[in-house]
């Protein structure tokens, strides 16, 4: 049954070791100091504008809850910080709500608490036909479509025919009248297939890289076979390598989320050209903490990026885009080897 496999995974995120043991390669990259900042650390600006909509920070909480009736008060939380602070929030597959209405409630309370939020739908690209039906679940500013080919390989009851997702997203792009995100959870978009996706006419992707919570984990705990979720527990693309990858060969929005854990990651992820950052297992976690705790952490984690703007001199999001970085180590060899320049962000504040 769908709606106890999503109080497993609800569970086993917030209990278990589900994170990647590789990192996201976000460790690669490093901000280049600036001595003279010459802005006031007081009036950075992180308020930004995503497909249509104005966000005070550019960061979304990612999907991970739904479907289940344990996860009602858990979306209702999440939704009201997103309230709170004016970011966005994503909420988990609708598949289960769709084919058992009595949980479209777990989902909608998300819009009831928060109005105004940019609030993501979720339905999964082998339930793609189910589209329309979750758009018009709730009022929705998006659609994501989900990605999950690793999680699905390893899932016991996993569908693993993935023969017309291309078309069936053009499709979706064309019948639905939100904006469409292509949104992969936990293992990497490559550059070659966010072109792909752009040409389907997604509006934006989130890149969801390797580094954080890893389905092939989660899957792991509920298989009678271990062996196969554990050899895969790693796989992906790291969630800097497929930022860079997908920034440089699209022009349409790019989310980079999978395994950000604080403002200066966030802040690298962005100075690399995301538009936004995503994070879900951190929120998700400080829900089950105590009712202040994802506050606290979201008002921690803001402060957090507005020092590391500070030290490279970015008074708003616009101005960190233009500022130095240098990418080293593993991720810099994983990109040279790929054709990706890895030379233009070094000096670009010269420019």
């Amino acid at each position: 049954m769908i709606s106890n496999r999503k109080l497993e995974h609800l569970l086993l995120c917030t209990h278990s070791d589900v994170e990647y043991h590789k990192k996201t390669g976000l460790e690669d990259v490093e901000l280049v100091h600036k001595a003279l900042p010459e802005i006031n650390k007081e009036e950075i600006d992180l308020s930004t504008n995503f497909l249509g909509k104005k966000m005070d920070a550019p960061l979304i909480i990612t999907a991970i809850t739904g479907g289940h009736p344990a996860s009602l008060k858990v979306n209702q939380k999440l939704a009201g910080e997103a309230q709170k602070f004016s970011i966005g929030m994503g909420l988990g597959s609708q598949r289960a709500a769709v084919e058992n209405p009595e949980l479209i409630s777990t989902y909608k309370v998300a819009r009831e608490a928060a109005p105004d939020a940019f609030l993501i739908g979720n339905i999964g690209a082998p339930q793609i036909e189910l589209a329309t039906s979750a758009a018009e679940m709730i009022n929705l500013d998006a659609l994501a479509v989900h990605l999950n080919p690793l999680q699905e390989a390893i899932q016991p009851e996993g569908d693993v025919d993935s023969q017309g997702y291309l078309e069936n997203i053009k499709k979706t792009v064309k019948n639905v009248d939100i904006p469409i995100i292509a949104k992969e959870t936990g293992a990497g978009i490559s550059g070659n297939d966010a072109k792909l996706l752009e040409k389907m006419g997604v509006s934006a992707i989130d890149v969801a890289g390797a580094g954080g919570t890893s389905w092939a984990a989660v899957e792991t705990y509920r298989s009678k076979d271990k062996d196969m979720g554990k050899l895969y527990w790693d796989w992906g693309i790291p969630t800097a390598t497929s930022t860079i990858e997908a920034t440089q060969s699209v022009n349409i929005p790019i989310i980079s989320s999978g395994g950000i854990r604080n403002g200066l990651d966030a802040v690298k992820a962005l100075a690399l050209g995301a538009d936004l950052v995503g994070m879900a297992l951190p929120a998700l976690k400080a829900v089950y903490r105590s009712d202040d705790a994802l506050s606290s952490f979201i008002l921690k984690f803001i402060e957090e990026m507005k020092v590391a703007m500070y030290l490279v001199g970015a008074s708003n999001l616009e101005e960190l885009k233009k500022t130095d970085l240098v990418i080293t180590g593993k991720t810099k060899e994983w990109l040279t080897e790929r054709g990706y320049n890895t030379k233009i962000y070094a000096r670009r504040s010269s420019e």
